[in-house]
């Protein structure tokens, strides 16, 4: 392709992803570990007795991307219409006269499926490097905000107050979770193959189990125990759908940070550079939330990409193709995509704005009708049946807004006064000593996560 940018169609390619991250994914670097696989299935087999070791030597070094060139492969794929094939024929033109012994027993999906382990074992440990980081970011906000009294919210009405700290650790402890997933998952996901067209390993004799115990020492992954011509897609399904999981978190906390900076709310915001940044190209006192939606966004798509793996579970005997051409842009979308927003989020959190003030303000705007739970059970205590308590705080909160606090109406009801003094209903109403248990409840969750995401 042309270094012409203007040529660029995907945004992958301009817009979205880490470099990093993308140069994983790049035609050359899938032609290395493919060459890296061929040298290592060579070098096993010689050691094995079955190719002669000189040849095997030329071959490991013929097997790099210098040596056999991407133009080269393409040329060939031209004509015979088969990307391994065309990588094999390159391979042993590189090689030279040790080019007979290029892919000895081997088949196609020994090449690509272990290539492919090799790029998913790298692609896991960049993303358990972004759970770490986002999880550590979190954690950071959630001691930081461990006492910070915040109203909670379900139904999208005001509950009974929490702390800032303990919603950021609550998303800490989701986050935290993906990553003991991820070290779960690995071990099922990175696995090769090198066992020949059905999987029986008839194509490598009697040295089967050797050959391909032998290639995957070498490389540093497991081997699937029982595949068919390919490894088994039920583990790259499993590692789509724990794409789909962590995006899902991803954007819950998002559109958490999304809500809370609602000109309504606005007790956070997100970074923004006042000196440069435009929300809108009209409304010039836009301060938009443009990174957390940009993370919502992109997680949608990434749970998209968990439908057609699961698809490809399904072959027609020991394999088709059907597979093959979506998981080219299915895994590369999905992984790029993720770590993208998994660092913007990151960047989010660690550069949040919390307006404290704001957050003490909103609480009080009902008046104390945040805090109903605890007069109830106060006064339940105190010999008040529940269900009368109940009663009595439901037509005691029936209107807000009037500018008379909950606690100045419970002091005057008869049968709240006959068990409490106007000092303990005021006691039972301050926010403050309600969410200790919150700031109690982070401590624990922190000082687990401190010692789980420790280096």
């Amino acid at each position: 392709m042309s270094g012409d940018s203007s040529l660029l169609f995907c945004p992958l390619e301009f817009r979205y992803g880490r470099e990093p991250v993308r140069s994983l994914f790049s035609r050359s670097s899938r032609l290395a570990r493919a060459l890296k696989v061929e040298a290592a299935l060579a070098a096993t087999e010689a050691e094995l007795g079955m190719i002669p070791k000189e040849d095997a030597k030329a071959i490991g070094a013929a097997a790099t991307v210098d040596r056999v060139r991407l133009e080269r492969v393409d040329e060939l794929e031209r004509s015979l219409r088969h990307d391994v094939m065309a990588i094999v024929r390159s391979l042993a033109e590189a090689a030279g006269p040790s080019g007979r012994w290029v892919h000895y027993g081997a088949t196609s999906a020994d090449i690509t499926d272990t290539a492919l382990a090799l790029e998913l074992k790298e692609a896991a440990t960049i993303l358990r490097g972004d759970l770490t980081e986002l999880a550590r970011d979190l954690v950071a906000q959630a001691r930081r905000h461990r006492d910070t009294p915040e109203v909670g919210r379900t139904h999208g009405q005001h509950g009974v107050p929490i702390t800032f700290g303990y919603k950021m650790a609550v998303a800490a402890a989701e986050i935290a979770r993906h990553r003991r997933r991820l070290d779960e998952l690995v071990p099922r996901l990175v696995v090769g193959k090198m066992s020949g067209a059905v999987g029986t390993g008839a194509g490598f004799g009697p040295h089967a189990a050797q050959v391909e115990a032998g290639v995957m020492q070498r490389l540093g992954l497991s081997a699937d125990e029982a595949p068919t011509q390919i490894v088994g897609r039920d583990r790259i399904a499993e590692f789509a759908n724990f794409l789909a999981l962590v995006a899902s978190s991803a954007e819950r906390i998002a559109t958490e940070i999304r809500n809370l900076q609602r000109t309504e709310i606005a007790e956070v915001s997100e970074p923004f550079d006042e000196a440069r940044q435009v929300g809108s190209s009209t409304m010039a006192q836009k301060r938009n939330p443009i990174v957390s939606e940009n993370v919502t966004s992109l997680a949608r798509l990434v749970r998209a990409f968990a439908i057609p793996p699961m698809e490809n579970m399904v072959q027609w005997h020991e394999r088709d193709l059907a597979n093959s051409a979506n998981e080219r842009i299915v895994l590369p979308h999905a992984i790029v995509l993720l770590d993208d927003l998994l660092a913007n989020l990151a960047d989010v959190v660690r550069g949040l704005r919390v307006d404290v003030e704001k957050m003490a303000t909103e609480l009080s705007r009902t008046e104390g009708a945040a805090m109903t739970e605890s007069l109830m059970l106060t006064l339940t205590a105190r010999g008040l049946p529940r269900a009368e308590a109940h009663e009595i705080l439901r037509n005691l909160t029936r209107a807000t807004g009037t500018g008379v606090s909950l606690a100045e109406r419970a002091k005057k009801d008869a049968a709240i006064a006959a068990h409490l003094t106007p000092a303990e209903i005021d006691r039972t109403l301050d926010p403050a000593a309600y969410v200790r248990a919150a700031a109690e409840k982070t401590d624990r969750v922190v000082a687990v996560l401190d010692l789980e995401l420790s280096p």
